[in-house]
């Protein structure tokens, strides 16, 4: 049986998800093959910010660098970080994704981005969603994902509060009218 890579893709969650550690999130698959796949959830906001992360890392931080938000990429290695980000700029771990998407998680991007020298679009995540081989294809056949090819502007340029609508609509589907309660005919 073949395998169709998710890679470079939304899993958008639907309304009937039950898991509340994905209600309503979006998250940007970064890889994706028969043995299994990992992603970054890129619109649920976490209780810290950017300048808080920096200086508990002890980094020395421009004085104009933006607060920033950082977001809950998942319920896997929470202590970890992992940025996604775009241009052609590589660090220690930069994997390139797809359509100038990159993922780094090497402190070398940290520091760059504390001296305001870092990419000019970044999502900067905790942690990562993952599912075992099979996992993540049972899930989308019971209806718990929508799965949308990804788009820049929606991760990088789009307000978190939006990103799962709008998500949805590049499929023509409008969230709001779907309902959160799971029946039985």
């Amino acid at each position: 049986m073949s395998h169709t890579s998710l890679k470079n893709h939304f899993l958008v969650a639907m309304p009937t998800l039950a898991d509340p550690g994905f209600h309503k999130s979006v998250t940007y698959l970064c890889e994706h093959h028969e043995n299994g796949a990992m992603g970054i959830m890129i619109n649920q906001p976490v209780d810290l910010t950017l300048k808080e992360l920096l200086t508990h890392l002890e980094l020395d931080i421009d004085e104009s660098l933006p607060e920033g938000a950082l977001f809950n990429g998942g319920p896997v290695q929470r202590e970890r970080g992992f940025i996604l980000h775009s241009g052609d700029r590589e660090w220690e771990t930069t994997i390139n994704i797809g359509d100038n998407i990159n993922l780094t998680g090497s402190k070398d991007i940290l520091v760059d981005i504390a001296n305001n020298n870092g990419p000019e679009n970044t999502i900067i995540a905790l942690g990562y969603a993952g599912w075992d081989s099979g996992q993540l294809e049972a899930e989308i056949a019971a209806n718990h994902w929508l799965t949308v090819p990804a788009d820049q502007e929606i991760i990088f340029e789009t307000n978190h509060e939006e990103q799962w609508i709008k998500s949805a609509k590049k499929l023509g589907v409008d969230l709001n009218l779907i309902s959160s309660q799971m029946g039985h005919a």
